[in-house]
C-alpha cells in the first residue's frame, strides 16, 4: 500500500504561491529571498534525501511541466538544481494528474486523466512505498480533503508574506495531524514533519 507525502516550501504565514517569482505574483520570489547559503545547502541536502526514499512522484498538470523545464542537463551544469536531485527525480515513475495533458516532455511519466480521487487512490494500492507530491497545490488540497494524504512535511521560510494563495485555505472538516519530527535547516528555516490522524 502506497503512502502520500505531501512536501512542500512555505511563508511563515502559510502561503506557497510562486517561491521561486517566476509566475508574476508580486510578493512571490521569497525562496531565494530569504535564505543565506547554509540554509539552501540544508535544504539542498534533505529534498535529497527525501527524494532518494520515495519510489513514485505525483504532480499536477502545471508542475510538471515546471519541474520537466527545470530538470534539464543545462540547469544541472550551472547549479541551478542539485545533480544528485534531479538526475532521482528522473529516474522515479511520475504521475501527472491533467485532463488535457498530451505530452509530458520527460521521461517515466503516466498521465492520469479521469477522475483523479479514483486514480489516485488506485495509484495507492499500487505502489509498495512513498509517492511524493511536490508543489501542485491544488492537488494537494484535494488529497487532503478526500483523505488521501498520508504525511504532511513543511519547510518553513523565515517571512510573512500577507497575502496569496495557501495551502489550508478551505477544508470541510477539521483534519488533525501528529508531529513525527521537526529540525532546523540552516540558519533560518525549520523542517516540520506531520502525520494526517485518522480515525
Amino acid at each position: 500500500m502506497g503512502k502520500i507525502v505531501i512536501s512542500s516550501n512555505v511563508t511563515l504565514d502559510g502561503v506557497v504561491q510562486d517561491p521561486d517569482g517566476q509566475e508574476g505574483f508580486e510578493r512571490g520570489g521569497w525562496f531565494h529571498q530569504f535564505v543565506g547559503s547554509k540554509d539552501l545547502e540544508d535544504w539542498v541536502a534533505r529534498e535529497t534525501e527525501e527524494a532518494v526514499g520515495v519510489e513514485a512522484i505525483l504532480l499536477g498538470g502545471r508542475t510538471n511541466e515546471w519541474f520537466a523545464d527545470r530538470m534539464t542537463a543545462r540547469n544541472e551544469a550551472e547549479g541551478r538544481v542539485s545533480p544528485e536531485w534531479a538526475e532521482r527525480v528522473r529516474s522515479l515513475p511520475k504521475y501527472v494528474v491533467s485532463s488535457t495533458l498530451e505530452d509530458p516532455q520527460w521521461s517515466n511519466v503516466t498521465v492520469l486523466g479521469g477522475d483523479a480521487v479514483k486514480e489516485i487512490s488506485e495509484l495507492k494500492r499500487k505502489v509498495d512505498g512513498e509517492i511524493l507530491v511536490y508543489g501542485s497545490y491544488q492537488l494537494m488540497r484535494t488529497l487532503i480533503e478526500q483523505n488521501l494524504a498520508d504525511e504532511l512535511r513543511l519547510v518553513v521560510f523565515p517571512v510573512v508574506v500577507g497575502t496569496g494563495l495557501r495551502l489550508f485555505d478551505e477544508t470541510s472538516d477539521t483534519k488533525p495531524l501528529h508531529l513525527v519530527n521537526t529540525r532546523q535547516l540552516g540558519d533560518g528555516l525549520v523542517f516540520y514533519n506531520y502525520e494526517f490522524a485518522r480515525g
